[in-house]
């Protein structure tokens, strides 16, 4: 008997094929990776942060290589709403899998005004709340913060949307479950972690050889960091369910997130290196539940709760 194995999750009324979607800021509007690996088989899509007006970001260098990760300056770099809306999101329709898109501001009026605008919008299903960039000067990272501010933020959003929020946490901060908790308690449906965290690296290449580079590092060596931050807030009796991310390179790494007790993954330095890794994973999720002898991932995260 050939059992099929189901892989669906449903994150906070958000139903997904499987739990395996893109980090935001790594994907951009999913031209480009349309052309090198099959978004139609991914659990949901969530976009790059999304702001108000249109950004350049910061100048260049943005990007750096180091030891067991990488170092970004972005700065959300994208078009504003207006374009995302017209431009972005139909195209992204059109692979019949959950949109999200991921939004940030200067002030709680700019994500009140995004949350009214995509609210608009059929394609979407969900909104990630950016409350965590390291490499912004106004609005991001703050907002993540100070659980008042959070907390706040989160019930300015949730006055004007119905849609599932999910709130994206900065592993910056002394107590993330402080964070988390009053996110929930303000309206959140979900939250994410954890975002990049803040570091500083001198570039050695020829071209801007001598400058140092400030952003956010994610790979590989943040992973122990995001897993930590996942069990403070599971120890601290958040309910809601959990996206974790940070260093997922492999199955095995997404297996250890799920251990840790998250209900989805989100992947991106990754697919720098490899635009299929979000796919490798899922097909390696199914082999592993078949190997195990389970049918399902609801039975490999009630499994692992026993532990």
């Amino acid at each position: 008997m050939n059992t099929k194995i189901d892989l669906s999750v449903n994150i906070a009324g958000i139903k997904m094929q499987n739990p395996v979607m893109p980090a935001s800021g790594t994907f951009g509007y999913g031209e480009e990776y349309s052309k090198l690996l099959d978004i139609s088989k991914l659990g949901a899509v969530v976009t790059k942060t999304t702001t108000r007006e249109p950004r350049e970001g910061n100048p260049q260098p943005r990007l750096l290589e180091v030891p067991g990760g990488l170092i970004n300056s972005i700065g959300l770099a994208n078009p504003g709403i207006e374009e995302v809306i017209t431009k972005k999101l139909p195209f992204l329709g059109g692979f019949g899998v959950p949109v999200i898109v991921s939004i940030g501001g200067e002030t709680m009026k700019d994500y009140q005004y995004l949350t009214e605008r995509l609210s608009e919008v059929e394609e979407i299903v969900g909104l990630e709340i950016n409350i965590s960039c390291p490499n912004v000067e106004k609005g991001g990272m703050a907002f993540g913060q100070d659980p008042e501010v959070a907390g706040r933020l989160i019930g300015k959003i949730r006055e004007v949307s119905r849609l599932p929020l999910i709130v994206k946490l900065t592993p910056n901060v002394t107590d993330i479950a402080v964070i988390a908790q009053a996110a929930v308690e303000a309206g959140a449906d979900a939250v994410s972690l954890i975002n990049t965290l803040k570091a500083k690296a001198k570039i050695r290449s020829r071209l801007h050889k001598g400058k140092w580079i400030i952003g956010g590092l994610s790979g590989p060596c943040i992973k122990p960091i995001a897993l930590e931050k996942i069990s403070e807030i599971k120890e601290a009796g958040v309910k809601i369910p959990l996206v974790g991310m940070g260093g997922i390179m492999t199955v095995e790494d997404a297996l250890e997130f799920f251990e840790a007790g998250v209900q989805a993954v989100a992947i991106g330095t990754a697919t720098f290196r490899n635009p299929r890794t979000m796919e490798e994973v899922i097909e390696g999720l199914e082999k592993y539940l078949k190997a195990q002898k389970l049918f399902s991932i609801t039975e490999l995260q009630e499994k692992s709760k026993r532990r």
